[in-house]
């Protein structure tokens, strides 16, 4: 095949795709200057993590004497770049309807001096988390081990940033930073969910918090665990109701547990044991488990096979 043909043909193929951009798909927006840049975002993550823990996360680059100096710097370098995510995300999320550039430039400076005022009270909810991380991981040997490589503690404080942004109508951002989150750590938290202090996640892998969840204080959950929907069948039009459930204080669930619905409730002090599926609330101070199960064991090429009770190492109060 020669050279033009080459050359005709493969300006048929791309007018044949950018003709295909001229519908009316949402997927059809090829503008890519008026939206977040994911790839900010994260890096604004990683910068609020430098804020979070100080001394924990730096740029190496930089040769200072002062660390105040130091972070003086990095507290404007975020809030420039954080402004300018947060004005493009307002322009650009149809739910918050049509916004002229000056409004949005106001409504962007006036959530991110709001967001930097609770820096601090992000900063208490992360310490009780790593506190109790800390205290109920016997396998942690410091802090500092659990701040540098615990994922649960990575998730649950980019969650934290995450929901404040939430709470304060940003779009489409505190998504970004918890879907990174999720993408590093396996642990998927909706910046909507309400966590209370001395969060704890062990392991962590493959766990689900959903938009309308509550937590309450002192909990501690597993991997594989899911505090999900029951349905969602109905899509955009369950859009504001409470579809995950509340999971009151002090509260165990264990790996690969499944609590689901908006009007789930597990009470205080109450442990959900592994693989346990609830879709009805809880009484408080109760101990929920699977019933009994079997190991079968064939040995060799013997046709007989050799069954063992397993036996769960405390009593259980309410069975399922």
């Amino acid at each position: 095949m020669g050279e033009h043909k080459i050359e005709a043909e493969v300006e048929t193929i791309v007018s044949f795709i950018l003709e295909d951009y001229n519908g009316e798909k949402d997927i059809d927006r090829i503008n890519i200057f008026d939206k977040p840049d994911k790839a900010k975002v994260i890096e604004l993550v990683d910068k609020l993590s430098q804020i979070v823990f100080p001394g924990y996360f730096r740029k190496k680059a930089f040769k200072i004497y002062n660390v105040q100096n130091s972070l003086s710097v990095l507290i404007e370098d975020i809030f420039y770049h954080l402004n300018k995510q947060i004005i493009l995300a307002l322009g650009f999320c149809r739910k918050r309807g049509t916004l002229t550039d000056q409004q949005a430039e106001g409504a962007a400076f006036r959530i991110c001096k709001e967001f930097f005022r609770r820096v601090p009270s992000i900063r208490e909810m992360v310490e009780t988390d790593l506190q109790a991380t800390f205290a109920g991981d016997p396998a942690a040997g410091c802090t500092e081990e659990v701040i540098l490589a615990y994922p649960g503690l990575m998730a649950s404080t980019i969650n934290r940033i995450a929901h404040e942004l939430y709470l304060l109508d940003v779009p489409l951002i505190p998504r970004l930073m918890t879907e990174y989150a999720h993408s590093v750590t396996g642990i998927d938290i909706h910046p909507g969910a309400t966590i209370g202090k001395y969060f704890f996640i062990d392991h962590g892998t493959g766990t689900v918090i959903g938009e309308t969840a509550v937590i309450g204080e002192n909990v501690k959950i597993y991997q594989g665990v899911t505090i999900g929907a029951l349905s969602t069948r109905a899509g955009q039009t369950l859009r504001g109701t409470k579809r995950h459930p509340t999971i009151e204080d002090n509260v165990t669930i264990y790996s690969g547990a499944s609590v689901l619905g908006g009007q789930t409730v597990i009470g205080a002090n109450s442990v959900i044991g592994g693989n346990a599926f609830i879709t009805s609330s809880i009484p408080r101070d109760t101990r929920v488990s699977i019933k009994n199960q079997e190991l079968e064991y064939k040995q060799g090429g013997s046709s007989e096979y050799k069954t063992e009770e397993l036996q769960q190492s405390e009593e259980w109060y309410y069975i399922i």
